[in-house]
């Protein structure tokens, strides 16, 4: 088997297990008040970043998601303004394109391995990488999909980032990403990236205190970023 091919087939596998273990979905259920504090204080602070760059409103841009699981994220870039047509998802998994089809037809979804995705060069003005680098185990294929992303990133664009930077010692299916990491899969990028999310246990255990924790930098475990193509 095709090394780049059994590394995506170990992800998916992941990603199935994933979705057949009940506690694992509950756990990121948005009926947590922690949880949900999680995603505004993400959306508050990606706001204010494509804002500080230049990509507000969002309009006119075209924006693809790698690892797009159902949508969820792009339907949110809709609301705040994305025109559906200029919106793109592609993700490993069959099922999770299925439901997010179902549940945005507006809105074009492929399946496939991202290092070897079908779209012309700079076709995209941003790429969103939400928690997808810290599935990827195997450093050739991680190297694949950032230089796919990059080439069809238009000059003037950017990689929106969101990933682990501390290791989850309860999930041994991913890894954490670094500054120094990041900077190793797009050398040529010009990266503004910021500490956030309060570590998800803390939150989940004290929604009450998350606008004080999310204070403490090293609480914060995941890089928010904008990775600039000039």
């Amino acid at each position: 088997m095709d090394p780049f091919e059994r590394e995506a087939r170990r992800i998916r596998l992941a990603y199935e297990e994933y979705a057949r273990d009940l506690t694992y979905a509950g756990k990121w259920s948005l009926d947590n008040p922690g949880n949900r504090a999680i995603v505004e204080e993400r959306e508050s602070l990606l706001r204010q970043m494509l804002r500080e760059h230049g990509f507000w409103p969002l309009t006119p841009f075209r924006i693809l998601d790698v690892g797009c699981g159902t949508g969820t994220t792009l339907a949110r870039v809709a609301e705040w303004g994305a025109r559906p047509e200029n919106l793109v998802g592609i993700d490993l998994l069959p099922e999770r394109i299925a439901q997010a089809r179902k549940r945005h037809p507006d809105i074009a979804f492929y399946v496939g391995n991202a290092a070897e995705a079908p779209f012309p060069p700079e076709s995209f003005d941003l790429v969103f990488v939400f928690t997808v680098f810290s599935s990827i185990f195997d450093d050739r294929l991680a190297h694949a999909v950032a230089r796919k992303i990059w080439h069809v990133l238009a000059s003037g664009g950017a990689v929106v980032w969101y990933d682990l930077r501390y290791p989850n010692p309860f999930n041994r299916k991913v890894r954490p990403i670094t500054r120094s990491k990041i900077r190793e899969l797009f050398p040529e990028a010009h990266a503004d990236l910021r500490p956030a999310t309060l570590i998800p246990p803390v939150a989940r255990h004290f929604p009450a205190l998350y606008p004080y924790l999310a204070r403490i930098r090293p609480l914060k475990g995941h890089y928010l970023g904008i990775l600039r193509k000039r």
